[in-house]
C-alpha cells in the first residue's frame, strides 16, 4: 500500500468516527426529548466538543494532503469530499445539541401531547446519516438515490408536523411556547436530513465525478485548501 492510499484510508477511517459519533448524539437527543431525560440531553451536549475538534482535525488533515501529495483525479476528489462531509456532519452534530437543548426546556414544562411526526422524522432521518455514511465508505451510488428519495419524506412529516401544531396552537394560544418548540425540533430534524442528502450528493460527485446539483468546483476548492494551508505555515 502506498503512503497516499494508507493516508486516504487513515481519513475514510477517521470521517466513520465522526459519522458514528453525530448518529449517536442525533439518536440521544431524540430519546431525551421522548422520555424527558435531561441527563441524556446534558450528554449529547457535553460531546459537541468532540465532534468538533475531530471535524477540524479532518479538514487540516485534507489541507495537509492536499498541499503535501498534490493528488489527481478521484484521489482529489475523495479529499474535496471528506472536507465537506466533515463539515456537514459537524452541523448535523449541532442540531442535535439544538434537539438536546429543546428536550431540556420541554422535561421541565407541562407534557403538552405525545409525539407523533417527530419520531418518525428522527427514525428516517437517522437512517439517511447511516446509509450516507455507508455510501462513503463503501462509493455506493445507489445507496446515495435511496438517501436523496427519503429527504421527500422527512419534508412531509415536517409539514405534518406544522399543520398539527398550528392547529393546537389556534384551539389553545397558552401552548404556542411549548408547540413552537416542537415546531424548531421538527425543523432541526429537517435540516438533520438535508445534511444527509448533502453528503449524499457528494459521494456521487466523488465517485462518477458529477454533480447533482453543480455547486461544487473542485479547482476552486484545491486553490482555497492550498492557500489556508500555506497561510497556516507563516
Amino acid at each position: 500500500m502506498g503512503i497516499l492510499e494508507n493516508e486516504l484510508r487513515k481519513l475514510k477511517e477517521k470521517i466513520l468516527i465522526l459519522g458514528c459519533l453525530v448518529e449517536e448524539g442525533i439518536r440521544k437527543s431524540v430519546k431525551a426529548l421522548i422520555d424527558r431525560d435531561i441527563d441524556l440531553a446534558k450528554q449529547v451536549i457535553s460531546r459537541d466538543n468532540l465532534i468538533n475538534g475531530l471535524e477540524v482535525e479532518i479538514n487540516e488533515e485534507c489541507i495537509r494532503l492536499i498541499a503535501l501529495r498534490q493528488p489527481m483525479a478521484k484521489d482529489l476528489r475523495f479529499i474535496t469530499t471528506a472536507m465537506k462531509i466533515s463539515t456537514d456532519l459537524e452541523r448535523m452534530g449541532d442540531f442535535a445539541v439544538n434537539i438536546a437543548e429543546r428536550a431540556i426546556e420541554l422535561a421541565q414544562e407541562p407534557f403538552l401531547k405525545p409525539f407523533v411526526n417527530i419520531p418518525k422524522m428522527a427514525e428516517i432521518t437517522e437512517s439517511m446519516v447511516e446509509d450516507a455514511i455507508n455510501a462513503f465508505v463503501k462509493e455506493d451510488v445507489d445507496l446515495c438515490y435511496e438517501v436523496i428519495k427519503r429527504d421527500d419524506k422527512v419534508d412531509e412529516l415536517l409539514q405534518n408536523n406544522h399543520n398539527e401544531l398550528f392547529g393546537l396552537m389556534v384551539k389553545n394560544p397558552e401552548i404556542i411556547p411549548l408547540a413552537l418548540k416542537r415546531m424548531f425540533i421538527a425543523k432541526y430534524l429537517e435540516r438533520i436530513a438535508d445534511h444527509a442528502t448533502n453528503i449524499a450528493e457528494m459521494v456521487i460527485y466523488m465517485v462518477e465525478g458529477k454533480m447533482i446539483r453543480g455547486s461544487f468546483v473542485t479547482e476552486e476548492i484545491h486553490k482555497l485548501c492550498l492557500e489556508d494551508f500555506m497561510s497556516r505555515q507563516k
